[in-house]
């Protein structure tokens, strides 16, 4: 009995440590989201998500979708190495009124399911 629990442990353990190992990606913007605030609508609407790859193997991002024409992510095109941090750029094209946008990032990350994480920008432009 005590032989059949010793070895369940060691499965458990085995099973967690491997469970952990890849790519794991962490932005820097709380809550993954960024906030515009109030904005004119002549300022620039890019905005820079900045994240890490805290992982212990290369972060793929592989695509970035935005839900409408208004909102353009720009993803990177080569592998995040552990420890190394990188940037996916927003650009809002700044139409007067409230932004509430959301950025699907899809990578290969092993902290997220399926690799997926929701961005949001939020704020509002004014025309004066």
């Amino acid at each position: 009995m005590k032989k059949n629990i010793i070895l369940l442990a060691i499965i458990l353990i085995s099973t967690i440590s491997f469970a952990q190992n890849g790519p794991k990606i962490i932005f820097s913007a709380k809550d993954n989201t960024i906030d515009y605030g109030t904005v004119n609508k002549t300022e620039n609407g890019a905005r820079d998500f900045i994240f890490t790859n805290t992982g212990n193997a290369p972060l793929i991002i592989t695509n970035v979708l935005s839900t409408c024409g208004c909102t353009v992510p720009t993803k990177p095109e080569e592998p995040i190495m552990p420890g190394k941090t990188g940037k996916i750029t927003v650009k809002y094209n700044m139409a007067p009124g409230p932004i509430r946008k959301t950025i699907t990032v899809e990578s290969n990350a092993v902290n997220y399911d399926n690799g997926r994480v929701a961005l949001k920008i939020k704020g509002e432009v004014v025309s004066n």
